[in-house]
């Protein structure tokens, strides 16, 4: 492996010069910079991690926090795209990230006491249970840390507007002439308490009852278990006009349970998902849904828990609101 020293020789540079260039310092020029890391490439030398993290005196190790209530893990489809843009803003800063985990080889430990042990500079929960106590500890904890789809008082959070996605594709359901609408929506989690209280809303505002059994659970992105709860709306002496989905891909659950009961997509019933994901091909119609801008909650938790980290002020912990985004397919009929 090539030295520091080696590659100080090749640049024609000092080391000092080199070790600047490589660390991002302003005080020397764009061209002698680029010239430097150009010539480490090619020469395949990397910077001593312990040598850097005992000089900085952070590791560039960013921990992450990532336990699905499903067993569906990285396959959740928002969450691998959150994950992924978290990893690629943070990779550009010179990041690596870690999974938090309870064992470091056999020894059992808490989440803060992994953390403590990996020295990471900062902490990202991207998804938990927000109720237990040792995701309670770690978030309250002195290391910089901030949560994605979930406020906590002493983090620093970035949210998505569940809440308002919801209650804006309602009234766009309602707008096009439907009363009876039902909401097949995931299981409990913020963000599902959110999207029930924006359909809810939506509905009292506009004057609309919503009967009991139009609201019914089951799981994110499981079309068996979600066609079974569509075939008991359609089974009800008065069924609905249009089935809200948990998301896209449960969406499917509800088109099937549609074509099994002998009625036509869109015709006799419509449906909205909710996501963004590009399902026309397996459904046959342009999904009504709600687009989430997985990736900039990613790229932002990233560069706001950077900034954090690199600050030498406290920064203000806040909540942010990602805006969600209302996509008009064909899936909703006009009602006259």
């Amino acid at each position: 492996m090539a030295t520091i020293q080696e590659l100080s020789i090749r640049c024609g540079v000092s080391v000092s010069t080199v070790s600047k260039a490589l660390n991002g310092y302003s005080d020397i020029s764009d061209k002698t910079r680029d010239m430097v890391i150009k010539i480490a490439n090619e020469i395949g030398y990397f910077p001593n991690a312990n040598a850097r993290a005992l000089k900085l005196k952070k590791t560039y190790n960013i921990g992450v926090l990532f336990n699905t209530l499903s067993n569906l893990g990285l396959k959740n489809e928002y969450f691998a795209h959150v994950l992924e843009a978290f990893k690629d803003e943070a990779s550009r800063s010179g990041y690596d990230i870690t999974f938090i985990e309870h064992n470091v080889g056999r020894r059992k430990m808490t989440y803060l006491e992994h953390c403590q042990y990996r020295r990471f500079d900062g902490v990202c929960i991207v998804c938990a249970d927000y109720d237990n106590e040792e995701v309670i500890k770690l978030a309250n904890s002195e290391l910089p840390v901030i949560t994605i789809d979930y406020a906590f008082q002493k983090a620093y959070s970035i949210v998505s507007d569940n809440y308002g996605g919801m209650k804006q594709l309602t009234n766009f359901i309602i707008r096009q002439g439907h009363k009876e609408i039902a909401f097949i929506y995931g299981m409990n989690t913020l963000v599902t308490r959110n999207r029930v209280d924006g359909f809810m809303d939506a509905m009292e505002e506009n004057g609309l009852k919503v009967p009991k059994q139009y609201l019914r659970e089951s799981l994110y992105r499981n079309s068996l278990r979600t066609e079974e709860q569509a075939l008991k709306l359609l089974a009800l002496p008065k069924r609905p006009t249009c089935i809200i989905a948990p998301d896209d891909s449960s969406a499917m659950g509800v088109v099937s349970a549609i074509r099994k009961r002998g009625l036509q997509l869109v015709k006799d019933i419509s449906i909205a998902g909710y996501d963004g994901v590009d399902l026309q091909q397996f459904i046959g119609v342009k999904l009504t849904t709600v687009k989430q801008e997985r990736e900039v909650i990613g790229k932002e938790a990233a560069k706001k828990l950077i900034q954090m980290i690199e600050s030498n002020e406290v920064i203000q912990q806040d909540t942010i609101f990602m805006k969600q985004t209302l996509i008009i397919g064909n899936s909703v009929k006009k009602i006259n």
